[in-house]
């Protein structure tokens, strides 16, 4: 496994080796001892969404003490993922990572705590599948504007599908940023 810093501190890109024949493929998806230098944290939940093209899920987190770090990976199709460094004494505070993750290129992102991560599908029935290092927490929750003006993200879209809770989302600048 290939395991890339990015231009965020803690954000890392992961490539599996792949191993590739007539039959098929095989690869390792995730293993604990190969990342264990680089990811600390235990994951706890595994989840798995499905969705057709243009579809928006995003920007998310959850609040401390449910805080979440996540490994994101699309078997089925491609997404345009994005992470928003949300840590206030971070150097790259505001500022967003992102990357075309899919089932072609198998990369992977590890998104922190003190993220807020968000995706785009890119083709229909784009399958992603993503391990948590908390237990999902309602309450805990928040969703902050995926277009909004002062985080800068170039969606590649102007109206893409979106969940009542992300068009409602808060502003990057109001809301209130536990980390």
């Amino acid at each position: 496994m290939i395991i890339e810093t990015t231009a965020l501190r803690d954000l890392l890109l992961l490539t599996p080796q792949v191993y590739r024949d007539e039959r098929g493929y095989f690869m390792e998806s995730y293993n604990r001892r190969k990342v264990s230098k680089m990811i600390s944290c235990d994951f706890v939940q595994d989840n798995e969404s499905m969705s057709k093209k243009n579809v928006l899920r995003g920007l998310h987190l959850q609040r401390p003490p449910h805080a979440q770090a996540k490994l994101i990976r699309v078997i089925q199709g491609s997404i345009l993922d994005v992470a928003v460094d949300l840590r206030k004494e971070s150097e790259t505070y505001g500022k967003h990572f992102k990357h075309v993750l899919s089932g072609e290129n198998k990369k992977q992102l590890y998104v922190p705590e003190g993220f807020a991560h968000g995706f785009l599908t890119l083709e229909d029935d784009t399958l992603i599948n993503y391990k948590c290092s908390a237990y999902y927490n309602a309450e805990s929750e928040v969703s902050i504007l995926w277009n909004d003006e002062d985080l800068g993200i170039d969606w590649g879209i102007q109206n893409p599908i979106l969940a009542e809770k992300d068009r409602l989302a808060r502003n990057f600048t109001t809301f209130d940023n536990p980390f």
